[in-house]
């Protein structure tokens, strides 16, 4: 399993448009970049790849990379730096599917299935598939569960992906507060890799109207308000799951330059062989 990120930040991405801070210059100085969210997972046993997530940025990713145009596609919940991106497909297809949850959002009255369908009607080459949390479904000869996460006011998902002969595993925290429930958890567990949501050191949640919440035993916030987490909470996810390697992801502009860089916090174009 060949996991390459497409995109490693946050709505705006970084650098962020327009804006001057030292660790936006410290990217344009250094090359890096993190575009919207996405990444790219190919299964090199059967010459498939599937593409989680559609940043608004894709064509610039897939430009950039060396990813092929992916088989199938995934999405984890409806924000546009998440889907915004499928409306690429139009002539790049001639079939793709795209899998995402059937629980509908109390929030829209609607799953985020029915969503994608409703946005995306004039999409004739893609086909949504309803999936459920928690109910493995094979794509691209990898078995992909989602799980509930915690992301209010929308219902969002994280994901462990897993080829059924290597035993591989990828997991990803997806947008969510450190507080995932105890299945979800379960499910996500023991990755080879994680991708957790980091988005802020936890010292900034002072800035947060809401502060800082899921306090560890030492004090320190593990969430960044409600809705994502510090890179504290990350950092405590991956222990929680016993992952063998963290990255973390939607990461934002605020960190501080001589942080913003530091590992495990991931840049764009990172490949890992699982």
């Amino acid at each position: 399993m060949r996991v390459t990120l497409l995109g490693t930040g946050d709505t705006t991405g970084t650098p962020t448009v327009g804006c001057d801070c030292d660790t936006c210059r410290a990217a344009r100085e250094r090359g890096v970049e993190r575009s919207r969210f996405s990444v790219h997972v190919e299964n090199g046993r059967t010459g498939e790849s599937l593409l989680i997530d559609f940043s608004p940025d894709f064509r610039r990713q897939f430009l950039d990379s060396d990813a092929p145009l992916p088989d199938a596609g995934i999405v984890t919940h409806v924000h546009f730096d998440h889907l915004d991106g499928l409306g690429n497909a139009y002539r790049l297809f001639d079939d793709l599917p795209v899998y995402a949850a059937d629980e509908t959002d109390p929030a829209t009255g609607e799953s985020v299935a029915d969503t994608i369908r409703s946005k995306y009607d004039y999409l004739d080459r893609v086909s949504v598939h309803d999936v459920t949390p928690l109910e493995p479904a094979r794509v691209c000869g990898l078995d992909v569960t989602f799980v509930p996460v915690d992301h209010p006011p929308l219902v969002c998902y994280g994901l462990a992906v897993e080829d059924p002969e290597t035993g591989a595993k990828l997991s990803l925290s997806g947008d969510t507060s450190y507080d995932v429930p105890a299945e979800s958890r379960r499910v996500l567990a023991d990755p080879d890799l994680l991708l957790a949501d980091g988005i802020v050191p936890a010292s900034l949640c002072e800035h947060h109207p809401l502060g800082g919440t899921d306090r560890g035993p030492d004090g320190v916030p593990r969430t960044f308000g409600t809705k994502h987490m510090t890179r504290e909470g990350a950092l405590a996810l991956a222990a929680d799951l016993g992952a063998a390697e963290t990255r973390i992801v939607h990461v934002a502009h605020f960190y501080p330059a001589d942080e913003a860089f530091a590992e495990p916090l991931a840049v764009d174009g990172e490949v890992y062989e699982l």
